[in-house]
């Protein structure tokens, strides 16, 4: 079953992060043995930073009132208007984009990644892929609650 939250945190994160994630496995696989190289995390770090804060940025600000026309807008929000139809979804996220660069400064504090905290890492993915689905399908049977009664 095809879900829009999931294919947006999983497939067009990594379609859209794929060029960092490949330089920074192949400048790993280079190094094997060695020391870290900083090109992979920086690159894909800044990438990250890029993303959350320019493209979010311009994509609020091209909305106007002269190209906020779609067949399918609400009709309750004036024309210009910007409106977050899942709260629930976006506040998972928002609260895990914050805590992602919490995680991330405690890990580096010392230098070096452990392998539970790479572990860790990877396992909170699952984990805020999992919640946002939850919070996905409760407010689906929430508005099919609403439209019924």
């Amino acid at each position: 079953m095809w879900n829009p939250t999931v294919a947006n945190l999983t497939l067009m994160a990594l379609g859209s992060s794929a060029p960092e994630i490949l330089l920074s496995v192949i400048e790993t696989v280079k190094n094997l043995g060695g020391c870290a190289g900083e090109l992979g995390a920086s690159t894909i770090v800044g990438s990250a930073a890029f993303n959350l804060l320019v493209i979010s940025g311009v994509s609020l600000y091209s909305v106007n009132v002269g190209n906020d026309i779609s067949p399918d807008r609400d009709d309750t929000v004036p024309l210009g208007v910007k409106k977050i139809n899942d709260m629930g979804v976006f506040g998972i996220t928002a609260i895990f984009s914050v805590l992602a660069y919490v995680w991330m400064f405690i890990c580096l504090m010392d230098q070096k990644v452990t392998m539970a905290e790479a572990w860790i890492t990877f396992i909170l993915f699952f984990v805020l892929v999992g919640l946002s689905f939850a919070a996905d399908k409760y407010k689906s049977v929430q508005d099919a609650k609403k439209r019924v009664g």
